[in-house]
């Protein structure tokens, strides 16, 4: 329930730096993953690792089973390169096949195991390195030999940016990976308006140093008009409820993602006066999504952690299985009235 705190020492990124190398450098090759439907910070996380991955001299693999329109472009862009292998990015069943006792397993983005991109990875890994910047919960990954978590870190990208400077002075990165990693802080911290603090500007700077493009990553992420239209919708048809939340629904019959659609509209309601919290749902994949935002005095991901999520006070989400859309909103209602109860919220 207490917000985390902003750390100005890099000792911590330093130290796991060197662990990560070790760790690496003691593996025959890398298997990197973030969670399901991966975003732009799980690539840009993912990317960063390749490339710590690859100054070792170790082939490293990116799991990405579902391609979003999200992360599309940002793919792409690697597979245009032909310095990058061609099968860089593979999907869970590759991922299994190429699982033996000397992969390293490096998950990104993520700490609870059935949110990742392939569970079984989980399994099946010997050793398995955890870099994330959500909070720890209960099912967090067991057996791991590196857990990296910062609370207060905007995004994954973030603290892969800050490892890489510590990893080794000779490193080089490439503008794709400078490109994917921008991309995941740009993001996660809405155009560097939230979770933003010193080290977000610094990582952000060094990836500038490195070949990114504020530009080119803004142009992968143009929108189409029926995802403008699907956020509108959702907007227009939210309930206020208790003077200060808005609940919505978000249609699924859009271009992108509808999770990714959900999420920007929660963000964009937040911005009329008078809410402290956001709460959007969306049906996809037979599974109802969250995704909740709020202001400073509104802990919201102590209201997803009760519908089994989870995230930061001020960002969070949450999956329901065997629930409809109406019914979710429901259970958002009644979370909220038990925690105002109890001067919780």
């Amino acid at each position: 329930k207490v917000q985390a705190q902003e750390k100005t020492t890099r000792v911590k990124a330093r130290v796991k730096a060197e662990a990560l190398r070790k760790h690496i450098e003691a593996s025959d090759k890398v298997v990197i993953m973030g969670h399901h439907l991966s975003d732009a910070d799980c690539i840009g996380a993912a990317a960063g690792m390749y490339r710590a991955a690859r100054f070792s001299g170790k082939r490293a693999y990116i799991v990405v089973d579902t391609v979003t329109r999200s992360t599309e472009p940002m793919i792409r862009q690697f597979q245009a390169n032909k310095e990058y292998e061609p099968d860089l990015f593979v999907n869970n069943q590759t991922a299994e096949e190429l699982m033996d006792e000397n992969t390293l397993l490096v998950v990104v983005d993520v700490n609870r195991a059935s949110y990742t991109e392939c569970p079984r990875l989980i399994e099946q890994a010997k050793e398995i390195v955890v870099i994330d910047h959500h909070r720890i919960t209960q099912d967090a990954i067991p057996k791991s030999v590196s857990c990296y978590v910062e609370t207060f870190a905007s995004s994954a990208s973030e603290m892969v940016a800050e490892i890489l400077q510590y990893y080794s002075d000779k490193i080089r990165i490439q503008r794709e990976e400078a490109d994917a990693m921008m991309a995941g802080i740009i993001v996660d911290t809405n155009n560097f308006m939230n979770k933003t603090n010193i080290r977000t500007f610094e990582a952000a700077a060094f990836l500038r140093k490195n070949g990114a493009d504020v530009t080119r990553v803004h142009q992968m992420f143009k929108e189409e008009l029926d995802d403008c239209r699907a956020r509108a919708e959702t907007i227009r048809n939210a309930e206020l409820f208790d003077g200060c939340y808005l609940i919505g629904e978000c249609p699924n019959q859009t271009k992108e993602t509808p999770t990714i659609v959900a999420a920007q509209a929660a963000n964009e309601m937040l911005d009329i006066k008078g809410i402290k919290a956001t709460f959007v749902v969306t049906n996809y994949n037979n599974l109802i999504y969250i995704s909740a935002r709020s202001i400073e005095g509104v802990n919201v991901q102590r209201v997803m952690e009760m519908m089994g999520g989870g995230g930061h006070l001020n960002l969070a989400g949450a999956q329901l299985q065997d629930s409809t859309p109406k019914e979710a909103m429901e259970k958002i209602k009644d979370t909220l009235r038990i925690l105002k109860e109890n001067q919780e919220i």
